[in-house]
């Protein structure tokens, strides 16, 4: 049996410039993904969504989430 982990994460109330300039900051970071997880970031309306998938390791997802999100905060910080 195998397990699957989904988790999408929800930035709200952000506009599309700067959801265009941090998904493209997050770009050199999302090749080269450990196999059996993904990330797909997309933006809907005014939000910026984060789709995680782990096919194996459940502490990997989170490991991941939480370095993502640094980075989001980062690069939110230097665009402002």
């Amino acid at each position: 049996m195998s397990l699957t982990c989904q988790v999408q994460v929800v930035l709200n109330n952000i506009s599309k410039e700067k959801a265009e300039t941090v998904k493209k900051a997050l770009e050199p970071d999302n090749v080269d993904f450990p196999e059996g997880l993904s990330l797909y970031v997309e933006n809907v309306d005014n939000k910026l969504v984060f789709n995680f998938e782990s096919k194996k390791n459940m502490k990997q997802i989170i490991g991941t989430i939480d370095e993502v999100l640094e980075h989001v905060q980062v690069a939110l910080k230097v665009i402002e």
